[in-house]
């Protein structure tokens, strides 16, 4: 396909961080650190595929300051992640979408008898709908546009509610390929959250890992980059750390249209209240994508790391809450900020969040 898009480019030094950062995970996955410390054994993770560049610079940097330890992740998507940690193979799970009461009543089979889990909030993202549409660069929607596009009620470029929003650029008349994850996703959860809180008449259906509507679907945030990158007038979600050189919409808040970033991805949080859970250290944030504060940004990614209240296993416990706190502590939100694009916790989420590790047994 011929295209005069023109491609966005990441900074250099951040960009070069990041294939590094990316190029020493993949060795420091299996090899050991270069600092000594009392900690010995090997921990295993999987899940969220959004947290997947974070956790390559936050596996690399917890190994190289503890020489005896090895921390596995494998970005299977959240749902897989979650289904794993609750059968007992994992020893703590990444998911974009925090455990549901259902799950916290179940029993969890690699936690000490009786223990249940908790959710930690400790990758916050906007995600970003992606565009590759032949001779269009810019692309401004709103919660009603983006809804009728992966419900499949508006199809072709050029349809009057897309071309109202965006005058000035010559939009197709061509039809619309909308990617959508084929996997149970919390990326798909918060996307539908986004347009279920803002335009429930046009997405009825309620937040959900599973996407509702048929269309073309690609396995987890690569599988949609590629997808859409290689595709013909296409559009998809993914989260931004991910989104590449891919072209990326603006969305409407208030009476402004605003681009994705991390400081509007973290002043969505801070605005945003704590669900009301049964144990003050399972951290749920209730984001609120209504708002028309200037300068917010709604369509954010909130990703969870979930472990148990207690271990079996006192050895495996230390590992994992020394693993979490050197992920939710300052220097590692402000290293995935870097390496994976991702928006640190305020100071005051970062001390809740350093809380509830410290709670675990």
């Amino acid at each position: 396909m011929t295209s005069q898009r023109t491609r966005r480019s990441i900074p250099t030094t951040i960009g070069t961080f990041l294939l590094a950062s990316v190029l020493l995970a993949g060795c420091a996955t299996n090899e050991s650190g270069d600092t000594p410390s009392s900690l010995s054994g090997t921990i295993n993770g999987a899940g969220s595929s959004a947290q997947s560049a974070a956790q390559d610079v936050w596996v690399t940097g917890f190994q190289r300051n503890n020489a005896g330890v090895t921390v596995n992740y494998d970005p299977t998507g959240s749902g897989a992640g979650r289904e794993q940690f609750i059968a007992g193979g994992l020893d703590f799970a990444g998911s974009d979408s925090a455990l549901t009461a259902a799950e916290l009543e179940g029993t969890f089979v690699g936690c000490a008898t009786g223990s249940r889990a908790i959710d930690l909030p400790v990758y916050l993202s906007p995600l970003v709908l992606i565009f590759n549409i032949d001779g269009v660069d810019t692309l401004n929607l709103d919660a009603a546009a983006v809804a009728g596009i992966f419900s499949n009620t508006i199809t072709r470029w050029n349809d009057p509610a897309l071309t109202t929003l965006n005058p000035g650029t010559a939009l197709p008349d061509a039809e619309i390929t909308a990617v959508h994850r084929s996997d149970d996703s919390g990326t798909t959860k918060n996307f539908t959250d986004y347009l279920q809180q803002n335009v429930p008449d046009a997405w009825p259906q309620a937040a959900a890992d599973a996407f509702p509507y048929p269309g073309e679907a690609s396995q987890g945030n690569s599988g949609v980059v590629n997808a859409v990158g290689g595709g013909l007038n296409a559009i998809g979600y993914a989260d931004a750390s991910r989104a590449g050189d891919l072209d990326v919409a603006a969305l409407k808040v208030g009476d402004a249209f605003v681009p994705y970033s991390a400081e509007a991805a973290a002043a969505v949080i801070d605005a945003s209240p704590l669900a009301e859970r049964d144990n003050p250290n399972d951290l749920v944030i209730n984001v609120d994508r209504t708002s028309s504060v200037a300068g917010v940004y709604p369509l954010v990614l909130v990703s969870y790391l979930i472990a148990c209240e207690e271990y079996a296993d006192p050895e495996r416990s230390e590992i994992v809450k020394a693993y979490l706190t050197s992920i939710a502590d300052a220097e590692g939100q402000q290293a995935a900020a870097v390496g994976a694009g991702s928006a640190p916790l305020s100071a005051g989420y970062s001390q809740r969040v350093l809380d509830a590790i410290a709670s675990i047994r």
